[in-house]
């Protein structure tokens, strides 16, 4: 999908992580096609160096999530994890590091001051599901299928249903948790999994226009907006609108929102500084 992406610094040689800038857009690629792209140590490593990488770069103002090959992302590496029963602890220290290693890397999407999009082509199963989730907005092709199937393996997805019950409805998302069935892309758009159904091909080239509809805004009124969407919606309705006017006084003070105002009132392009 990324053609002239380069390969980022991985373990054992193999670019399992793909990252192309396009202007002031990050798109970043799973790139284990032939393991289904799963969340495996190495791939959460990356992830969450990469999104380090792009928290502090000043010259990206968004970023596109998207993955090689015919599923997005299976989830955890079950082959992976399986491996380390033999372990002394019969596996739980490992168990425990890894489900924290991806729960970082969930929350580093979330606190990450620029706006995450996943373009989802291809199954997107368990801690996959979870990734979308965790996104900010979502594109998928039309054949794009989600899962959280742990329900039907003896191991209930608990922590993808942490990013899942903040997307959809309790009822909405009980029913994927519970029956552990693929629901479609159409399914997932009315559950409000996703903001887009494309057709196979085109998921990518929507992602990318969202995104550049994003980079034409004021960069420090995206950020502030971002992190205060998240916080509020853990509160309480009125713990909520103290934050959020607090939030709306500051932002009024920026200089980009005096300009922006000013140039809605005189009917001109603003001249955004990102301050």
């Amino acid at each position: 999908m990324a053609e002239t992406a380069q390969p980022l610094e991985t373990t054992g040689g193999t670019e399992i992580l793909l990252r192309e800038d396009r202007g002031a857009i990050a798109i970043l690629t799973l790139n284990r096609p032939e393991a289904r792209n799963p969340l495996s140590e190495a791939m959460l490593a990356e992830l969450g160096a990469s999104l380090d990488e792009i928290s502090s770069d000043e010259a990206i103002k968004a970023v596109v999530l998207a993955a090689n090959g015919p599923v997005f992302c299976a989830g955890h590496d079950l082959k992976e994890m399986t491996a380390r029963r033999d372990d002394p602890d019969r596996g739980r220290a490992y168990f425990a590091e890894i489900m924290s290693a991806c729960s970082a890397v969930m929350q580093a999407i979330v606190k990450l001051p620029k706006p995450v999009i996943a373009a989802v082509e291809g199954p997107a199963t368990a801690a996959g599901c979870q990734l979308v989730a965790s996104c900010d907005l979502a594109v998928a092709d039309e054949g794009a299928e989600f899962c959280t199937p742990g329900v039907n393996l003896g191991l209930f997805c608990s922590t993808p249903m942490v990013a899942l019950s903040r997307n959809v409805s309790r009822k909405h998302a009980m029913e994927m948790l519970l029956l552990g069935d693929m629901i479609s892309a159409q399914r997932a758009r009315e559950f409000g999994l996703v903001n887009a159904v494309a057709p196979r091909g085109q998921v990518l080239g929507e992602a990318l226009q969202m995104a550049e509809q994003i980079t034409r805004k004021s960069t420090a009124t995206v950020k502030i907006g971002k992190e205060a969407f998240y916080r509020q919606i853990e509160m309480p309705l009125q713990a909520a609108y103290d934050y959020a006017t607090e939030v709306m006084v500051t932002n009024m003070l920026h200089r980009d929102a005096e300009e922006g105002i000013g140039a809605f009132l005189e009917k001109r392009p603003p001249d955004w500084r990102d301050k």
